[in-house]
């Protein structure tokens, strides 16, 4: 069984997709751009403050959930520029303490031309 799961604590779908999906013990969530979800803009400036949005989204979700930061089995990271990936990783490992599996890649470009994007499989239930 499927169940979509939505908050507004976190930025709408801006396209055809839900922003996550509850599928058995797993959630599957979207991926989180650093959009600000009170007013649906872009506000952070510079990787850190960007990545500390989208971490804030992925939250939400999990939250919403009923799930953790703790119980992400899987991230999939994806960043403008490679260059920015330690200051990235600076705080992705302040939420991801668990350290679960991860691919983090560098992409041409990101929608609404972002320098990060966040997406998690979350664990539902031990």
């Amino acid at each position: 069984m499927l169940k979509k799961i939505a908050t507004d604590k976190a930025p709408a779908a801006i396209g055809p997709y839900s922003q996550a999906i509850a599928a058995g013990n797993f959630l599957f969530a979207s991926g989180q751009v650093p959009i600000n979800p009170a007013s649906g803009e872009v506000e952070a400036e510079g990787i850190e403050a960007q990545a500390e949005q989208a971490m804030k989204n992925v939250g939400a979700i999990l939250e919403a959930a009923g799930t953790s930061y703790d119980k992400v089995v899987k991230t999939t990271c994806f960043l403008a520029d490679m260059a920015d990936f330690a200051a990235f990783n600076g705080v992705y490992e302040k939420y991801f303490t668990e350290k679960p599996a991860r691919s983090c890649v560098a992409v041409k470009a990101l929608p609404k031309n972002v320098l990060c994007e966040v997406e998690v499989i979350a664990l539902l239930e031990d």
